[in-house]
């Protein structure tokens, strides 16, 4: 039976539901909405939480929840089938059907919209999307000024697009494409211009695309409280070696250029509990005791990415030749 595959024992924090309907966005993309297995509300989340999703005894994936904050009824998550998938996406297109129970954790933010924000601009590359349409909804109920550019390579990758474009807040959504007849180029510099002192911008997609968006946000004059981001998956580590020492356990290893600082460890016997392996849920946020790390997370806000208190191993880096840890 599937079920055999994916489900283990429940855990008490996390919530079993139930797979009640499941779509197909686009070529490679999928959405599933889940309720609760026995009935009721499930456990309340803001705009930009993800859930963990347990896909195997040894497997969990994050994704973001796109749906408005207000439904307590169900969660609506969307999936993109990874070209080079570890095992999570490719399980969840080809199994998870309508009516298979899965459990998924209680909702984490580390992605929160600003409650002060004058206006807001929203900008979604490819799957990013997901968190932004929560965060557009939210924004619309509260009746926050925004704008929201959604930007997709073609016709074929533009999930949720009429969804955006029909909806009560569709005047707000421009929608850019790459290529094809109906291609609209987004022009970063254009989005943008007219900064002002009270806006803040949200952006999640690919990571050529966030850093594009990060440096001419900072040409517009945006300043660096102003932005906020969420990688869905990890920045391309360093291409220099480095020494790390788990204090905790007496090793020493040595980190070859690629290769991550929790393989490394793993391999000289240090225990590390992983999840995600892309630096988004900061399950294997460590303790730094000396040294200068190279952050390639998206869940440490920027006030504690500057004071290196701790790293994320599954994705990090290092800029000093050696980085003790406190594992």
């Amino acid at each position: 039976m599937i079920e055999e595959n994916i489900m283990q024992r429940a855990d008490p924090e996390w919530q079993r539901v139930r797979i009640a309907g499941r779509v197909k966005e686009s070529e490679r993309i999928i959405s599933l909405e889940l309720v609760a297995a026995s009935g009721g509300d499930l456990a309340p989340f803001e705009a930009g939480a993800h859930v963990d999703v347990r896909i195997s005894p040894t497997t969990t994936r994050q994704y973001s929840l796109l749906n408005n904050p207000s439904e307590r009824h169900r969660y609506r998550i969307g999936i993109l089938r990874e070209r080079e998938s570890r095992g999570g996406s490719e399980t969840i297109h080809g199994s998870f059907l309508p009516g298979l129970e899965i459990e998924v954790s209680p909702p984490r933010n580390h992605f929160p919209l600003n409650p002060d924000a004058s206006e807001v601009l929203l900008l979604a590359g490819g799957v990013g999307v997901t968190p932004i349409m929560s965060m557009a909804q939210k924004l619309a109920e509260d009746r926050v000024p925004f704008t929201m550019h959604y930007c997709v390579r073609s016709e074929t990758c533009t999930a949720f697009a009429r969804e955006l474009l029909d909806g009560p807040f569709g005047d707000r959504v421009v929608l850019h494409i790459d290529t094809g007849p109906e291609a609209q180029r987004f022009s970063a510099m254009d989005a943008l211009k007219g900064v002002q002192p009270g806006s803040h911008l949200y952006v999640c997609g690919p990571g050529g695309f966030i850093d594009h968006v990060v440096k001419m946000a900072a040409f517009a004059g945006w300043e660096g409280h102003q932005i906020h981001l969420e990688r869905f998956t990890a920045a391309p580590l360093v291409s220099e070696a480095f020494t790390v020492v788990a204090q905790r356990s007496g090793i020493e290893v040595q980190v070859s250029v690629g290769q991550r600082i929790s393989e490394a460890l793993r391999e000289a016997g240090v225990e590390i509990e992983m999840s995600c392996e892309a630096g988004v849920c900061g399950t294997c946020y460590t303790r730094v005791l000396e040294g200068e790390p190279d952050h390639k997370d998206s869940f440490q806000t920027n006030a504690e990415l500057a004071a290196n208190e701790g790293i994320a191993i599954c994705c990090s880096g290092s800029k000093s030749p050696r980085l003790v840890l406190d594992v």
